[in-house]
């Protein structure tokens, strides 16, 4: 899957270079979570698009997928792995999405990458390998000097998404690595539900309370 997934990005790019437009039918703002702009499938298909100012977005995050993407799908499972990109990606998209409460001129402000995935993973990873007693000081590190770029003033990255991703993708990962086996199935898949619904629970925040009035 994470091959798939990498060569689906750069698909993905390299149709967004041939017209804009791709870019604006993938990419994700929060508006588009409002009831009158409602596009929730954008939340997810913003994980495929990149920035085409620099092939570095897209090689960085492709990059970063194939080191640690591959050794997760190996320990979890494809089926586990793909929810836990999916849900981490949709986490970063819903971060994004909630920031508006407290920044409401971010109500649109597009968003692309696949980095809020890809958090998620380094997340994931990171909670894995502390359950089988793996120092992980070094990606503690490496994730920590990821996340602080996206701070610098000016840097244009959404540190949003990169939190929302990193904190669900650990999460997700949390419930595989401590209800694992068959005995635990059930209550794995009880918590994974539970997750998942309240990811759409708290999607469905503009319906309840709009941060600002959308034109």
């Amino acid at each position: 899957m994470t091959y798939t997934i990498m060569i689906l990005c750069g698909l993905v790019f390299l149709a967004q270079l041939t017209s804009d437009s791709v870019t604006n039918a993938l990419w994700y703002r929060p508006a588009y979570s409002t009831p009158m702009y409602f596009e929730p499938w954008r939340m997810l298909t913003v994980m495929f698009t990149h920035s085409t100012s620099s092939y570095y977005h897209l090689l960085g995050n492709m990059f970063t997928l194939w080191i640690f993407g591959r050794e997760l799908e190996r320990a979890v499972g494809k089926l586990n792995y793909i929810l836990l990109y999916a849900m981490a990606g949709w986490g970063g998209s819903l971060a994004v999405q909630l920031w508006v409460y407290v920044n409401p001129e971010t109500i649109l402000t597009p968003t692309v990458g696949a980095s809020g995935a890809i958090f998620g993973v380094m997340g994931a990873m990171f909670v894995g390998l502390r359950s089988v007693n793996v120092n992980v000081t070094s990606l503690g590190v490496l994730l920590a000097i990821n996340f602080a770029i996206g701070l610098q003033p000016g840097s244009q990255i959404s540190w949003q998404a990169h939190l929302g991703g990193m904190l669900v993708g650990a999460a997700v990962m949390g419930v595989l690595v401590n209800f694992k086996g068959p005995r635990q199935r059930t209550k794995r898949i009880s918590m994974l539900v539970g997750l998942a619904a309240l990811l759409v629970v708290l999607s469905a925040s503009y319906f309840v309370v709009l941060p600002l009035p959308v034109a």
